[in-house]
C-alpha cells in the first residue's frame, strides 16, 4: 500500500472537496497539514462560510448541515500549502517512535520491553545532536539593521551559521564576526578608589550602558585611521600593514559581535539600513514543524535510540552496547553522505576553473 494519503488537488492546491448531503454536519480531512483556526477556509458553492467550528483532529462540523448536493470545498491558505511543498522526504518524531516500538522492542527482540517516554528522550536528543553537524536544520531569517545597529537573537537560536549583507542585485556578501572589540557581560560601578559598589540587598550595582559598545558604534568607518585607535596601532599607517595583511581586516562588509547581555548581534555603523540575511541552527525540537527527521536520516535515528537505551540499562553485556555504538556511528555517517547532497557534475563543473590560464 502506498504511503501518499493526499489526492494530487490537495497536495498543490490545498483542496479537499466533500458533497453535502442534507443530514451531515461533520467532514474529516486528511492533509498532511493539520489543520488549524488560522490556516484554512470554507467555501460552499464557491461562497466562503464561517458557520463551523475545528472539531477533533481535522475535523470541521458545520452548526447546520449543508443541503443536499452542496458542493463543499476545504481550502488551506498559501503559507500552509508551502509548509506541506517536500514534505514526503520527512518523517516525524512521533513516526519515528511508533516504528521503533514495532521493530526493535517486544518478546524475542534485543529490547524486550521499553517505556515510551524512554523511547522518547533519546529520540529528542538523537535529534538535537543531529540537527547540528548532520540534518539540514539551517534557518535564515531576512532582516534590516535598524540605527541601533542591534538585532535580537533568534527565539529558537543555538549557534550562527553566517550573516551576509544583501545588495542591490540579491547577492549576499559576508559579514565577519571580529576580534578588536568584545561585549561586557556586566557592568559594575565603581568608586573613587576603583572598588565595586553595592546596593541595600548587597548585589553589585550596574551602570545602564557600556561605554565600550559607545566607542565601537560611535566610530566612523568611512574616515582615515586616527591615532588613538585599533586602526592606527603602534603609530603605524593602518592596522596589518607592517605585520602582513589581516584578512579579517581586508574587507569593506562590515563586522559583527555577539551580545550576550543584551541578547543581540551587534553590527558596524556601516551597515545601518542595510538588508542581511541571518543564517543559524536551531536544534530541531522549538517547534512542531521542525520536529521531523529526513528519511535519509531514519536508521541513524533507530540506531542512536537502541544504543541510548541499551547504554543506559545495568547488566547489558558490553559486547552488546559496543555492537550497537558501531551500528550508530555507521548509520550516522551513512546519514551525513546521503544529506551532504554531492553531485558530481556540480563538483566537476566547478573543478572546471583549474583548467583556465592564469597571466601573472
Amino acid at each position: 500500500m502506498g504511503l501518499l494519503t493526499e489526492t494530487n488537488a490537495q497536495y498543490y492546491s490545498g483542496q479537499q472537496g466533500f458533497t453535502g448531503d442534507g443530514t451531515t454536519t461533520a467532514f474529516s480531512t486528511n492533509f498532511n497539514t493539520d489543520l488549524t483556526s488560522t490556516n484554512f477556509i470554507v467555501k460552499i458553492n464557491g461562497s466562503i462560510v464561517t458557520n463551523y467550528s475545528l472539531t477533533g483532529l481535522n475535523t470541521v462540523t458545520f452548526s447546520n448541515p449543508p443541503a443536499l448536493n452542496d458542493k463543499i470545498i476545504i481550502e488551506l491558505n498559501q503559507a500552509a500549502i508551502n509548509n506541506n511543498y517536500g514534505g514526503y522526504s520527512y518523517i516525524s518524531l512521533d513516526d519515528i517512535i511508533n516504528n521503533f516500538i514495532v521493530g526493535y522492542v517486544g518478546v524475542g527482540k534485543l529490547i524486550s520491553s521499553c517505556k515510551r517516554t524512554d523511547i522518547m528522550f533519546h529520540a529528542k536528543r538523537g535529534l538535537q545532536e543531529f540537527s547540528y553537524d548532520t540534518l539540514k536544520s539551517i534557518k535564515s531569517q531576512e532582516l534590516n539593521i535598524p540605527p541601533s545597529l542591534s538585532v535580537a537573537i533568534p527565539q529558537d537560536y543555538v549557534n550562527y551559521v553566517k550573516c551576509s549583507w544583501v545588495d542591490n542585485a540579491g547577492a549576499k556578501h559576508i559579514i565577519y564576526p571580529t576580534r578588536v572589540t568584545s561585549n561586557p557581560t556586566e557592568l559594575p560601578i565603581q568608586d573613587y578608589d576603583g572598588i565595586l559598589t553595592q546596593g541595600e540587598l548587597g548585589q553589585n550595582l550596574e551602570a545602564n550602558n557600556s561605554q565600550t559598545e559607545k566607542k565601537w558604534a560611535d566610530q566612523s568607518l568611512n574616515e582615515d585611521a586616527l591615532v588613538n585607535d585599533y586602526r592606527h596601532p603602534r603609530d603605524e599607517f593602518a592596522l596589518g600593514r607592517r605585520y602582513g595583511l589581516q584578512p579579517e581586516e581586508a574587507q569593506v562588509n562590515g563586522k559583527f559581535t555577539i551580545n550576550e547581555r543584551l541578547g543581540t548581534f551587534s553590527f558596524t555603523s556601516d551597515l545601518v539600513g542595510k538588508l542581511i540575511i541571518f543564517e543559524y541552527i536551531s536544534d530541531g525540537l522549538a517547534i512542531d514543524m521542525d520536529i521531523k527527521v529526513p528519511k535519509m536520516a531514519e536508521q541513524a535515528m533507530y540506531m542512536h535510540i537502541a544504543h541510548g537505551i541499551l547504554s543506559g540499562r545495568a547488566n547489558v553485556p558490553e559486547y552488546i552496547i559496543n555492537r550497537y555504538k558501531r551500528e550508530r556511528s555507521s548509520a550516522l555517517r551513512n546519514a551525513k553522505i546521503r544529506l551532504s547532497n554531492i553531485k558530481l557534475e556540480e563538483i566537476s563543473q566547478v573543478f572546471r576553473n583549474k583548467g583556465k590560464w592564469i597571466k601573472h
